[in-house]
């Protein structure tokens, strides 16, 4: 039996509201390529929860081969992979 859908939260402490957006960063060990998750956050905490994924980047030590990009803002849409959600470069946080 399948499991029912269930609310993806902003993750910004205390926010109560869903999810709109997805803060995270593109990766790669050279074979692997994913997104590097740093939040889940709604319209009003995205300002704050990207400049602390900013922030959580630059302290990353990368292993020789790996490669992290910058953070960027993508939707969330339910039931889509990693690799098909949408950049948002137009909310000016990111690109």
């Amino acid at each position: 039996m399948p499991m029912p859908p269930y609310p993806v939260m902003c993750t910004a402490p205390g926010c109560p509201r869903p999810a709109a957006f997805k803060v995270a960063a593109r990766w790669s060990d050279g074979q692997t390529d994913e997104l590097k998750t740093y939040a889940l956050a709604c319209p009003e905490c995205l300002p704050r929860l990207f400049a602390a994924a900013g922030a959580k980047r630059a302290a990353c030590r990368l292993a020789p081969g790996e490669v992290l990009d910058a953070p960027g803002v993508y939707e969330l849409s339910r039931g889509d992979r990693d690799k098909v959600l949408k950049r948002r470069p137009d909310l000016g946080v990111g690109g």
